[in-house]
């Protein structure tokens, strides 16, 4: 059998976006997307079909440049790529934080039940969301954007401006990521910030998007997770433990 191919780490300083029109369904893979969105959320009732920001392209531009071409989507449209023969899904586009203690250590974490990957590690991020009227989707929109998923997932209150572009993951499906870079933090004080966002949440009758965190070090620790994991985290922990070396 032949392996997929491995996850792309692309080193990047500079990225531009670009808005295109979506790809034309045909009416059989319209029809096969609603059929396995309705399956998805019948598995799982916690789906909505809210708006996201489809990958359509990728190019590089030397020295560290990368462009990046989307389109106007929704969560529905996720749903084609599990649609046997289908052509027109998109990959994703998303953005992700490296938190690290003050020790190096990465934090990372476990998705709750209800989420749309439930029981998977990765690190805090999400799927990026189109601009609304007047605004722009710029590497300042994703820098606020990952921002808010590490304060929402986390607790970190880190201000999007101390976020350190770094890398761009590109996964075996297409799907890329914008990977930020967040100043140390004391792993106590890591732990601190995402129990009391927790008990929050608890308290307000939610369960976290994080069911749980951990701190790794290095790639040999991912086999301890209990639980699939994103495909980028081994490339991307393996980086920073380079890093540290």
């Amino acid at each position: 059998m032949t392996e997929p191919p491995a996850v792309e780490l692309l080193p990047v300083r500079r990225v531009r976006l670009t808005e295109t029109p979506p790809p034309a369904l045909s009416p059989r893979e319209r029809s096969a997307m609603d059929r396995a969105w309705r399956e998805a959320v019948l598995a799982n009732p916690a789906l909505f079909d809210g708006p996201v920001a489809a990958l359509t392209g990728l190019a590089v531009q030397e020295p560290l440049g990368l462009v990046l071409s989307w389109t106007r989507a929704t969560y529905r449209s996720r749903a084609l790529r599990r649609v046997p023969g289908a052509t027109a899904w998109l990959p994703s586009l998303f953005v992700s934080v490296a938190q690290p203690a003050d020790d190096g250590r990465l934090l990372v974490g476990r998705t709750a039940p209800w989420t749309a990957a439930p029981g998977r590690w990765q690190l805090p991020g999400g799927i990026v969301e189109p601009p609304g009227p007047g605004e722009e989707l710029d590497l300042a929109a994703l820098r606020r954007h990952a921002a808010r998923e590490l304060a929402e997932e986390t607790g970190a209150d880190t201000v999007p401006d101390a976020l350190a572009l770094r890398l761009a993951t590109r996964g075996r499906n297409g799907s890329v990521g914008v990977l930020f870079l967040a100043p140390p933090c004391p792993a106590p004080l890591l732990r601190e910030r995402y129990a009391d966002l927790a008990a929050a949440e608890r308290a307000q009758g939610h369960d976290p998007e994080f069911d749980r965190i951990t701190l790794i070090r290095s790639p040999d620790e991912l086999s301890v997770l209990d639980g699939p994991r994103v495909d980028y985290l081994e490339p991307v922990v393996r980086h920073f433990a380079r890093a540290r070396a």
